[in-house]
């Protein structure tokens, strides 16, 4: 591993915020980005911990189980020897991050706080499911459920034991140093794009790299992790899908909003003024207190445009292919581990398709045999009759 998360720092290595008057004009008198950033982002991880708090400490803290099918025997060492990868690096990349610098330069570096803000994106990771559910994870792997049902407003169904389920030991370190090291190689790609075309602007540049992680989400998503059997996304629309109708189709669209994603964390981290800062910590000199006060605000600063990065440029248009999910492919549908329990063989509920009502916590179904089916405790409306005369 090169010395990438300290070079970075470097101006030599970044771009000037004067030259990237595209990510935000300057501070006008009395205004601190900073502190209205870290705002955000503290509301952000208060919310975090409120809803991670209630899934601990409530009913929804359970294993979805797989059912009765049984992976193939390849896909589960896969799925273990990749777990075990995935834990192994994660000390590995917080002494390399965190620790190595601290004992360095007895301060957190940009990297070192980008650690810490990617694993706390693992709380967005379910929300593309809010509305509908078109995405699902191999309940195989270890679980706990997950916290959607906890989530104020969560429409898709769920209930304790068959609901969008987590795969925490991979997941929650992949998003940690996984993420960070694809920002890092998506800034190496931007480096050499401009040392290959020195006169390309911030937006060329910002294209670049999303064409960049378009491509490289295809190889990691579509080509890797979805054939090992991680997770699937049966309800991708598959004429805009690669391999469609196999448990692996892959969405373009997840490769399109993805690569947004990807482009808004490499932007913060690469384009930086001359102090190494990132455009969410100007006016952080301003910032009064001891030091830890100061790191912290800077902390929250980059967590909230992490955080907005992720939801606006996936989340929210994840909802919109939600609503326009297609039918579930049997290939999936007849793999237990792949259902997480919600709907298909043995649940009494049929999967989303597009020739049903998208159905919601507490709303009737429709059966197997066509009949409507009512959640417990609820009751069909009635129609009021229209009052004639005066």
């Amino acid at each position: 591993m090169t010395d990438l998360s300290e070079k970075i720092e470097a101006p030599a290595l970044t771009e000037s915020l004067s030259a990237a008057t595209s990510l935000g004009a300057p501070a006008r008198p009395g205004v601190t980005p900073v502190r209205l950033w870290a705002a955000l982002g503290g509301l952000i991880l208060a919310f975090q911990l409120y809803v991670w708090i209630r899934w601990l400490t409530g009913p929804n803290f359970v294993r979805v189980p797989k059912g009765p099918s049984d992976p193939p025997t390849l896909m589960k060492a896969i799925l273990l020897t990749w777990t075990i990868v995935i834990l192994v690096g994660l000390p590995v990349g917080i002494y390399w991050f965190i620790v190595r610098p601290w004992r360095r330069e007895r301060r957190i570096t940009t990297d070192g706080m980008l650690l810490v803000a990617c694993g706390l994106l693992f709380f967005q990771d379910p929300l593309l499911n809010y509305v509908n559910t078109w995405s699902t994870y191999n309940t195989w792997m270890w679980n706990r459920g997950s916290w959607v049902l906890d989530i104020p407003g969560w429409r898709s169904f769920g209930a304790p034991g068959h609901m969008m389920a987590e795969p925490l030991l991979m997941n929650a370190p992949g998003y940690s140093y996984g993420v960070l090291l694809c920002t890092i190689l998506g800034c190496w790609i931007m480096r050499r794009t401009k040392k290959q075309w020195p006169n390309i602007g911030n937006a060329g540049l910002i294209g670049v790299l999303i064409v960049w992680s378009i491509f490289f989400d295809l190889v990691i998503e579509g080509l890797f992790l979805m054939p090992m059997g991680l997770f699937t996304y049966p309800g991708a629309i598959k004429s805009l899908s690669i391999n469609a109708g196999h448990y692996y189709q892959w969405p373009v669209y997840e490769g399109l909003m993805w690569g947004a994603v990807q482009a808004g964390l490499c932007a913060l981290r690469y384009f930086t003024d001359d102090r190494g800062r990132t455009f969410v910590e100007r006016g952080l000199e301003r910032v009064e207190g001891r030091s830890v006060t100061r790191q912290f605000t800077r902390f929250l600063a980059i967590f909230a445009a992490c955080s907005t990065f992720f939801f606006v440029f996936y989340n929210l248009p994840a909802q919109w292919f939600g609503m326009h999910a297609e039918s579930w492919p049997a290939d999936i549908q007849k793999r237990s581990y792949f259902m997480m329990g919600i709907c298909g063989d043995g649940t009494g509920r049929l999967c989303p398709d597009p020739a049903l009502p998208i159905p919601a916590r507490n709303s009737a179904t429709i059966g197997p045999d066509g009949k409507v089916v009512l959640p417990p405790g609820v009751t069909l409306p009635t129609i009021v009759p229209f009052e004639h005369g005066h």
